[in-house]
């Protein structure tokens, strides 16, 4: 990866749907270029995925979840990904491992989140954090 491609990724994260004549205009480079560099890092798995972000009205949080030390935290965190109102999971360092970024209609939905970790025998704690706001960084 170099700096052409970074900057077509910063370009991709705050607006996945900016038309590749456009981002090549912003970054000094043709369409065909931006198109073969885009299919490239999706291939590669640089990209992902594509994604919408929302302003539904919802109650985001994030769901801090800490599991017993002999749990594959993998395992766990696909499990957790598979559920409908999870938008990321991530695997972290410190007091917690793994972290649940959910966006639910209200907060009994959060809180059915919440039951349903605490339900899973390999979970030993969970902290919640609502998110008030939101930037696109």
């Amino acid at each position: 990866m170099d700096e052409l491609d970074r900057q077509i990724l910063n370009i991709l994260r705050r607006d996945a749907r900016t038309p590749y004549t456009e981002i090549a205009d912003r970054v000094g480079t043709s369409e065909g270029t931006v198109r073969n560099r885009v299919e490239r890092m999706t291939e590669q798995n640089v990209i992902e995925r594509f994604t919408v972000a929302t302003r539904t009205g919802n109650v985001k949080a994030m769901i801090e979840v800490g599991v017993a030390v002999d749990v594959d935290t993998t395992d766990i965190s696909d499990r957790m990904a598979e559920w409908e109102e999870v938008d990321f999971v991530w695997q972290v360092s410190g007091e917690e491992d793994v972290v649940l970024v959910v966006d639910c209609a209200d907060t009994q939905g959060v809180n059915k989140l919440i039951t349903q970790a605490r339900e899973l025998e390999e979970v030993v704690s969970t902290k919640t954090r609502l998110i008030l706001d939101e930037r696109l960084g």
